[in-house]
């Protein structure tokens, strides 16, 4: 069965979105695989073995994460709060039922605009990325992104097979118009699988439960027809991407996927190994590490894609560079 959704090409003939600013923040407390063996009957080999996480970081709330990562960010665009258009929130662990992470986020940072959350799960923060764009196309000039998720306020650290995969953190990205056109996003994509949604689910006052067997055989799948996609609808292939920047919710999946795209691994960037899954700000968190390392510079061809509880998959190919 195909996703039942159509890729999104450019914005105009004359205008894209392109990422002028990125920043990152992680939960306040490490916890090791060590530091889980104290308590459920687990070892570090076996976590790392099944996840390739070796520690994780909890802490903070989405207000406070998503605070520091939106200042740098913003810091790093040299754009004033006051200058933004919008701010999308992307979280499905918000402090509160309401009102929205985006709306206290906003006046934190004194900005003057509108403001709202998105719930796409771990495919959140490329899903906020796509409509961000599409307001651009619609006369926007500045849109922050921020993906966030503490989704450790909602794992059973009694229950081995998901209290070794989560943590917390927060990511966020500036949008801006530019006129390069060989630049910015390129072509984008979302997709709804709603059939697998009690595959991985949280219900209110509860703990997340998943069926993690089939999430990895259908996450694989997802993942690599995303990613056909948005590149066929840039007119691209596998072989031109130069940096994959996928959800890291666990290093098998992103090994079997850049596999059946036909993709090397060194293109793929993770920092699943200190970060467990955290959900929305994954790719984010992800961008920044390739950033940071020198992965992606002027020019280079990223792939972001991911997949969450819906099942919800999204994906965006942008060409770097201001």
């Amino acid at each position: 069965m195909t996703i039942t959704t159509n890729p999104q090409t450019s914005l105009t003939p004359t205008t894209r979105a392109a990422i002028s600013g990125l920043g990152t923040a992680r939960g306040h407390k490490v916890v090791t695989n060590h530091d889980l063996t104290l308590t459920l009957d687990t070892s570090d080999e076996w976590i790392i073995e099944r996840s390739g996480i070796r520690e994780r970081r909890i802490g903070g709330s989405c207000l406070e994460l998503s605070t520091e990562a939106a200042r740098k960010a913003l810091t790093q665009a040299q754009v004033q709060p006051q200058e933004l258009d919008l701010i999308i929130c992307a979280t499905c662990t918000p402090d509160q039922v309401f009102p929205a992470v985006s709306n206290r986020l906003q006046n934190e940072l004194e900005a003057n605009c509108g403001a709202f959350d998105l719930n796409a799960a771990c495919s959140g923060f490329t899903y906020g990325v796509t409509v961000a764009e599409a307001q651009i196309a619609a006369g926007m000039e500045r849109i922050l992104v921020v993906g966030v998720d503490t989704l450790s306020r909602f794992t059973d650290w009694n229950d081995r097979s998901t209290a070794v995969l989560f943590g917390d953190g927060a990511g966020a990205i500036v949008l801006e118009r530019t006129h390069n056109t060989q630049k910015g996003i390129l072509s984008t994509f979302l997709g709804s699988e709603g059939r697998f949604a009690d595959l991985l689910t949280c219900d209110f006052g509860g703990y997340i439960q998943m069926e993690g067997k089939e999430v990895f055989r259908q996450a694989v799948r997802v993942m690599v027809s995303a990613s056909q996609q948005v590149l066929a609808a840039a007119g691209l292939t596998p072989q031109d991407v130069d940096v994959v920047v996928p959800h890291q919710a666990n290093m098998r999946i992103i090994e079997s996927a850049m596999k059946r795209l036909s993709i090397p691994l060194q293109k793929a960037s993770t920092v699943l190994e200190t970060t467990g899954n955290t959900s929305s700000s994954s790719i984010p968190l992800a961008l920044d590490a390739a950033v940071s390392k020198g992965l992606i510079q002027d020019n280079s061809l990223v792939l972001m894609v991911g997949f969450g509880a819906g099942m919800s998959v999204a994906a965006a190919l942008v060409r770097w560079g201001q």
